[in-house]
């Protein structure tokens, strides 16, 4: 039964992301979610708890990135794996840094299990890993809003 809601969600995805550029940006994000994710369940239970509440502001952008990626593809559908240029550029740009802050939250979380005395030795650690998912958060709102300026021209 597994295989065919698998299935299912792959036709699906083709459909609304494609296969290139814009899946590639939202498989990205899920890829270093999970990985964040990982490395909260390797993590000590008390010290693992203080970066949860990171962790769902990652997951609940989720369907955000999904958006900007499926509304990013019907508007260039032919988009393999180059870069568009012009109007989708910092569309692309934005999605890459999402990525790009959300791997280097899933390390900063990763650095602040394994130090001495985990997340509750430090609130430093902590703080640096909330630091970059604001970041995130940051790069997925100016996504939006490059798409938002696509869309008006």
């Amino acid at each position: 039964m597994a295989f065919f809601a698998q299935a299912r969600a792959r036709r699906r995805d083709e459909s609304e992301l494609g296969t290139g550029l814009w899946r590639r940006a939202h498989d990205r994000y899920i890829r270093g979610l999970d990985r964040f994710h990982q490395i909260l369940e390797q993590g000590q239970d008390e010290a693992a708890s203080r970066l949860v509440p990171a962790a769902d502001l990652l997951a609940d952008a989720l369907p955000r990135i999904r958006a900007v990626c499926v509304e990013a593809h019907r508007a260039a559908p032919g988009v393999d794996l180059n870069v568009p240029g012009g109007r989708f550029t910092e569309v692309h740009r934005r999605l890459s840094r999402a990525g790009n802050a959300l791997a280097a939250s899933a390390e900063a979380a990763a650095m602040t299990l394994l130090a001495p005395g985990g997340a509750d030795d430090g609130a430093a650690g902590v703080e640096n890993v909330e630091r970059r998912a604001r970041q995130v958060l940051e790069e997925i709102a100016a996504a939006e809003a490059a798409l938002r300026d696509v869309r008006s021209q």
